[in-house]
């Protein structure tokens, strides 16, 4: 009884990143409408920054130039997220053994930061022109930004079903979902501006609009952030995992317990289990290993076993 039980643990079926063969794993990865959502939002929003970006160009509206920004943030952080996810989709190497699917939390770091870029930007030139406002026709702006309304409200929707399971498919819904209400309020500028002439509200438009920008960038940034200096993922409660490994039957005390991220949407779990030597080795592993893939939906997991007052002298 003296020796210790190794326990390295990884389901023969699984050839893929953590969880991807598996249909019960809620792997956005695997999942092909949010890889259709990606695809459909990302072509939408790259035909509607062309649009904005002509006619705003060719009007002077900073409204209309500071919401091509925005969908043009949404493009690249579409584009990030689905590329990643295409990445976690590589099976494992010997040198990344991991696969791949860290890329997911570098993607929505990035994206983070090229969002907080844009709007500073956006956000600098339409200080500028505050001073010293251009006439901008207001029909024009209403008529492009109510289409923006649209396509951004119909590719947030795309992301309604995965928005929970993945940071980065949550990213991608916030980002959209925020710019159809930014696209809906410059639809309300352009009335204003056409009705009134008050040519000052465009810029105005354009700050506001940034600062909405820099506020969910700064939220992202914060949690791609944690994801890649392996804090236990948001949502998880690591005392309640510890809990349900002691109510194991056979298990004394839990100790060395980890949890971390492996991507945006699968996790693994290291522990040193103590037991009572009463149990079979393997049926206590897989009673442990079935109550963390069932209550927490965390399939990587690597235990040790070790006999009782190891824990005091294993360090």
């Amino acid at each position: 009884m003296g020796a210790h039980h190794h326990h390295n643990h990884s389901h023969g079926h699984d050839h893929g990143p953590p969880g991807t063969t598996d249909p019960h794993d809620q792997h956005a990865h695997a999942d092909p409408a949010t890889s259709g959502a990606f695809r459909w939002g990302t072509l939408l929003n790259v035909g509607l920054v062309v649009l904005e970006t002509a006619v705003g160009l060719s009007i002077g509206s900073m409204a209309l130039l500071a919401d091509a920004g925005h969908n043009l943030s949404d493009v690249l952080g579409l584009l990030l997220a689905w590329g990643a996810a295409r990445l976690a989709l590589r099976a494992p190497t010997r040198r990344h053994t991991y696969g791949m699917a860290r890329s997911t939390i570098l993607a929505a770091l990035l994206n983070g930061a090229l969002l907080l870029v844009a709007c500073g930007a956006l956000g600098l030139e339409s200080i500028q022109r505050i001073g010293s406002p251009q006439a901008v026709p207001g029909l024009p702006v209403m008529g492009v930004a109510l289409l923006a309304f649209f396509v951004n409200g119909g590719s947030a929707m795309l992301f309604w079903r995965s928005r929970r399971k993945d940071i980065n498919a949550r990213g991608a819904f916030l980002h959209l979902a925020a710019d159809a209400a930014v696209s809906l309020a410059v639809v309300i500028v352009g009335g204003v501006v056409a009705l009134t002439g008050w040519h000052w509200l465009d810029p105005a438009a354009g700050i506001a609009i940034s600062v909405v920008i820099g506020l969910s960038s700064i939220g992202l940034l914060r949690e791609a952030f944690e994801l890649s200096l392996d804090a236990v993922p948001r949502g998880m409660d690591l005392a309640a995992i510890d809990a349900a490994l002691r109510s194991v039957t056979g298990v004394r005390s839990v100790h060395d317990l980890h949890v971390w991220s492996l991507s945006t949407t699968a996790a693994a779990l290291t522990a040193h289990l103590e037991h009572d030597g009463t149990r079979d080795g393997d049926a206590l592993l897989a009673d442990a290993q079935q109550v963390v893939v069932e209550r927490f939906g965390i399939r990587h997991t690597t235990m040790q076993f070790e006999n009782v007052g190891c824990g005091r002298d294993c360090g």
